[in-house]
């Protein structure tokens, strides 16, 4: 029974982990990264669809992405998509295809970036704790209903406290590696 909880807890902290490793990967480094756009939503054809599912993304040079759509005519609507996004980058098209050419990083906007990457650690972190919580209630919930001695609902939480220090750990490791990405110059 604690093992399962145990179990469910590190699966559930596994994908916390996976998502905030998903929204470093979307930050902004200090080179072009086909990560900034892959997840952008397009107008589609009245469907919101994702850039990666409608062209070929690819970094031909450090600082440029080059989006290679496979239909034409999703051109227009993947411009305007990068456009109306917070990329803060004009798309220039170039018969089939678009290149965004990143402008360099100035001091202001990596410092940005690092509070952004701050307030998403410090969310990981609460995702975290917030999984641990749920943890320890069901292990007291057990207890209370004899299912678990006192004894294995204390072995149980310490069990989920390393869980959590482990990932916790983790998130700090991701964190430190983005922040020295970023302030790379």
């Amino acid at each position: 029974m604690i093992n399962d909880i145990l179990t469910e807890t590190k699966n559930k902290m596994k994908t916390s982990i996976h998502v905030f490793e998903e929204d470093l990967h979307g930050m902004r480094s200090g080179r072009a990264s086909t990560a900034l756009v892959d997840r952008l939503m397009v107008d589609y054809y009245g469907q919101e669809t994702a850039l990666r599912q409608l062209a070929t993304i690819s970094t031909p040079e450090a600082m440029q992405i080059l989006i290679r759509p496979f239909d034409k005519g999703a051109l227009k609507s993947i411009e305007k998509a990068i456009r109306d996004s917070d990329l803060g980058i004009n798309p220039n098209t170039d018969s089939d295809v678009i290149r965004l050419n990143m402008p360099p990083l100035t001091r202001e906007r990596r410092q940005d970036l690092v509070k952004f990457l701050h307030r998403r650690m410090e969310e990981a972190r609460i995702a975290i704790r917030n999984i641990r919580r749920s943890a320890n209630d069901d292990l007291k919930d057990f207890e209370k209903e004899k299912l678990i001695s006192e004894d294995d609902l204390e072995r149980g939480e310490a069990e989920v406290q390393k869980l959590t220090d482990q990932f916790i750990a983790q998130i700090e490791e991701l964190g430190k590696a983005k922040e020295k990405d970023i302030l790379e110059v």
